[in-house]
């Protein structure tokens, strides 16, 4: 089950020639793939293309229709490795993840593709997840493009662009023999818009009548002498066919006057910030037409030199909009000026900030400054004076709370790090160490529990270090995503091998969960194209690891802080695993809420739990909150003038998971926590018996109000 279901909307991909599709980025990436004759897609999910790999899975019966395989690739190495079969056929291929995180994992496979070079055109669609918006290290993908020599496509973010860069990338693959790389940022997945339609067209040799004829070259095969062969190659003849193929079906764009004093050379995914600023300040329209030249790299590598050195001619001064650092491009465009000797002054990192998102005022402050240094009579005048101050930005942290990320109401690795929580109470605090995944938001409060995260599935591997012997044994927490993306061998096969005396915990909530909800092989789910229910404890018995307990109810507070108190005062000397599984609560909710909603439209009868927290009994420690943390838990306060402090209080978004009352048990809390089953259609006798308990409880409140002193006013 994944986030978001494309059923309808991929009904769409099937549109033709003469047709007009509207929709979002993602949808207009996967259409274009089917009109440029793509013979196999894969790639692992992940922010912001999470979407792709869910319209594609969509999308089956259609890439099935036209022969083109499909694979929801185990990890990001094991989509790279995919595209070996554009080595030697000429197969068109696409593969997708989140970069700069899924390049790295990808990096082995991906460098070994650049060395060979390929037949058939290869695309890597790149996640660019950077930004505010990022849950990532902020890094780029461009250095790995120019370190192993992919071809780097950036366009700019509008549904035609991107369309056409996808089938252009497919062709500057074919030309140069050179995997291509296509970065779209998070506003490309997700804007909204049309193109003109072509006709979707299977693969001329699809990957079925390739394994027919097998076909070798002993010439691609990277070792040595051959290796050196394809470095020689990549700078002699793939570079200046690339140059040449971008130049002749114009890939990189140009606007504005064709002479002005200064110029904008910009990243094809920066072009609508750039507009935007130059529209604020009078020299732009809002259908994009701008009194200032700009040079849109739709291809940030390679820079064609003749290009820029035609467009930088007879101008003083030019400006390189580059997100992000360092700056690749700007050193880049440098060294073509400087070798030809020209006088035209660069500009960039010294108007914008190093690092950070260009946000629309960072975009605004900078492109003035700039012209307000290079061309200040291009100016409006309140914008010329040199010392003019920015617009002022109202202090939002003043008014808007801050918002860290968090578990999700009722989320079932909640009551794991309560229980750990406990644990420490106990025992005393531990080395404990994280992985990619939601159970990482245990690292803030209220839990405060894990300081790192070195990588998906490396969680038990980061721990390895502190596996020498010391009077406490180190802990690690693991996802069941992470588990079977890199997990099993890099950690697990690591602890076993080592005969670790090290806890590590798989938090196992039945999917993929933080990159959308995606199955994965532990899935309790049934998959018609997948092969699900395989669990994560026989795979772990399966390499070695002897001691494991499988909890099915992480809710069990109770048993949670057991289980993992044995874990850490055992006897046993080796590895310990507790893989602790409950399903997400989201997923559950997706799947159940249209379910119940049905369910009472029909009449039928629907029982749904709901908690609450007895006021009269609540003494306001909130000690529940602080081993809880859910948003439905939060303070009230009383009108009661004996009690100034607020108690806790659950409101209607709680999704009655129940962990409230267990927590309160478990840590032996106050028992405010109450639990009241909300019954709809109820029987007759059931109706007829809540109108008698209302009666009852009626004339018990009506005589209990008699009974008290009343204190009235007299005239």
């Amino acid at each position: 089950m994944a986030e978001r279901s494309f059923k309808r909307e991929v009904q769409d991909l099937r549109l033709g020639a003469g047709d007009t599709f509207t929709g979002e980025g993602i949808l207009a990436i996967t259409k274009a793939l089917l009109e440029s004759g793509v013979g196999y897609v894969g790639g692992y999910q992940g922010a912001p293309i999470s979407h792709l790999m869910d319209v594609l899975a969509d999308a089956e019966d259609l890439l099935g229709e036209l022969g083109v395989r499909y694979e929801a690739n185990a990890s990001e190495a094991a989509a790279a490795a995919m595209l070996a079969a554009s080595v030697h056929y000429p197969i068109r291929g696409a593969v997708t993840f989140k970069g700069p995180v899924g390049v790295n994992v990808a990096s082995d496979a991906l460098a070994n593709l650049a060395s060979s070079g390929v037949t058939g055109g290869a695309l890597v669609i790149v996640g660019e997840d950077y930004g505010e918006g990022s849950s990532i290290m902020q890094e780029r993908s461009h250095a790995f493009a120019m370190k192993s020599q992919f071809w780097l496509m950036d366009p700019r973010p509008n549904l035609p662009s991107i369309v056409r860069a996808v089938k252009q990338g497919f062709d500057l693959s074919e030309a140069s023999n050179t995997p291509v790389m296509l970065m779209v940022r998070i506003r490309s997945c997700h804007v909204t818009g049309s193109f003109e339609c072509a006709d979707n067209v299977s693969p001329p040799l699809s990957v079925r009548d390739a394994l027919a004829e097998p076909r070798r070259d002993f010439a691609r095969v990277v070792l040595p002498p051959m290796s050196y062969a394809h470095e020689h190659d990549k700078v002699e003849n793939r570079w200046p066919a690339a140059e040449q193929f971008i130049m002749d079906n114009g890939l990189n764009e140009t606007f504005g006057p064709e002479d002005a004093p200064v110029g904008i050379v910009v990243q094809g995914g920066m072009f609508n910030g750039v507009i935007r600023a130059l529209q604020r300040l009078g020299l732009a329209d809002i259908e994009g037409h701008s009194a200032i030249p700009i040079y849109v790299l739709n291809v940030t590598y390679p820079l064609v030199q003749d290009e820029f050195l035609t467009f930088s001619k007879d101008k003083k001064a030019l400006l390189v909009v580059e997100e992000g650092q360092p700056e690749f491009i700007e050193q880049g465009l440098a060294t073509v000026l400087n070798r030809a000797r020209s006088p035209v002054r660069l500009h960039g990192k010294d108007v914008f900030p190093m690092a950070g998102e260009y946000t629309g005022q960072v975009m605004l402050e900078s492109v003035t400054q700039f012209l307000r240094n290079a061309a200040p009579q291009l100016l409006p005048g309140h914008a010329r004076a040199p010392n003019a101050p920015p617009p002022e930005i109202p202090d939002l942290s003043k008014t808007v709370p801050i918002r860290p990320p968090g578990f999700c109401t009722g989320c079932p690795e909640r009551p794991i790090f309560a229980a750990m929580k406990l644990v420490e109470g106990e025992l005393g605090k531990h080395q404990i160490s994280g992985d990619i995944g939601c159970h990482l938001f245990a690292s803030l409060p209220p839990f405060e529990i894990g300081g790192s995260t070195m990588g998906y599935g490396l969680g038990p591997a980061s721990n390895a270090a502190f596996d020498g012997g010391g009077k406490k044994r180190a802990v690690s927490f693991i996802g069941d995503g992470g588990f079977w993306h890199n997990g099993l061998s890099s950690s697990f096969g690591n602890m076993v091998f080592n005969r670790s005396d090290s806890v590590a915990i798989v938090v196992d909530n039945y999917y993929s969960a933080a990159t959308g909800g995606q199955d994965v092989l532990s899935s309790r789910s049934n998959n018609p194209s997948k092969a699900t229910g395989h669990p994560i404890s026989k795979a772990l018995e399966g390499i070695g690891v002897e001691w494991v307990r499988q909890i099915d109810h992480t809710y069990d507070v109770a048993k949670m802080r057991d289980t993992i108190r044995e874990a850490l005062t055992t006897d046993y000397d080796g590895p310990k695993v507790i893989v602790a599984s409950s399903e997400c609560m989201l997923n559950r909710q997706r799947r159940e809420k249209p379910q119940r909603a049905a369910a009472i439209a029909d009449g039928r009868r629907v029982e749904a739990p709901r908690f609450g927290v007895d006021e009269d009994i609540c003494t306001g420690d909130h000690a529940c909150i602080r081993l809880s943390g859910c948003p439905s838990l939060s303070l009230k306060t009383l009108d009661d003038p004996l009690r100034d402090d607020p108690v806790a209080s659950i409101d209607q978004t709680c999704v009655g998971c129940g962990n409230c009352g267990e927590v309160a048990d478990a840590a032996v809390l106050c028992p405010s926590f109450y639990r009241a089953d909300i019954v709809h259609n109820p029987s007759r006798w059931e109706a007829r018996k809540d109108r008698w308990r209302r009666r009852v409880i009626g004339w018990l409140q009506a005589r209990r109000a008699r009974s008290h002193l009343q204190f009235g006013g007299g005239v």
